[in-house]
């Protein structure tokens, strides 16, 4: 007799209910959510608290443990790529403190402005210092620590800006740091 497949199907309905939780814009302070005069229930109102403030470290379970710096608004140099009016710089500490050797080509760093996706890019400015993961193929001993510094274009005004941290894409829990830029 073939095992029961409940616990697998539990399990993918719970990871498919966390990623569409995920897609929701969280609400303003204050503010109802999605416009609605009750206040924000569900996904939406959960959201807003598992975001970590900037500078609060997250241990996955795979040992490694990450902690993004509060973002510093700059303006990108003429030779940054992709241009734009305005970036924000963010520091990424990276610590290995698992068994195994991390390796840094699999961090994913991705960002949403208010809520869409599609409008944060990474922005390359060598002038200031900012050249993306340049150790990519470096491996992280356990015990160690590596420090990045990457940007990413925003517009020209505040905007709430959501990043969303894993130290490799396939990984199912995502540091989430979240703040007006």
């Amino acid at each position: 007799m073939a095992p029961p497949r409940t616990p697998k199907l539990l399990i993918a309905a719970c990871s498919l209910l966390l990623a569409t939780a995920c897609g929701v814009p969280a609400p303003e302070k204050g503010a109802a959510a999605l416009g609605a005069d009750a206040p924000a229930q569900g996904p939406a109102a959960t959201r807003a608290e598992r975001d970590l403030a900037f500078g609060a470290p997250h241990r996955f379970a795979t040992g490694v443990t990450i902690s993004v710096s509060a973002p510093k608004s700059f303006r990108p140099s003429t030779s940054a790529y992709p241009q734009s009016p305005r970036a924000v710089a963010f520091g990424i500490d990276v610590t290995n403190a698992g068994d195994g050797v991390y390796r840094l080509s699999g961090l994913s760093v991705t960002g949403e402005v208010d809520g869409e996706s599609s409008s944060v890019k990474q922005v390359v400015d060598a002038v200031q210092g900012y050249n993306g993961i340049a150790d990519a193929g470096k491996d992280v001993a356990p015990g160690r620590s590596v420090h990045l510094n990457l940007a990413f274009a925003v517009p020209d005004k505040p905007v709430r800006l959501r990043l969303q941290v894993r130290p490799n894409p396939a990984e199912p829990v995502a540091a989430t740091y979240c703040g007006k830029v």
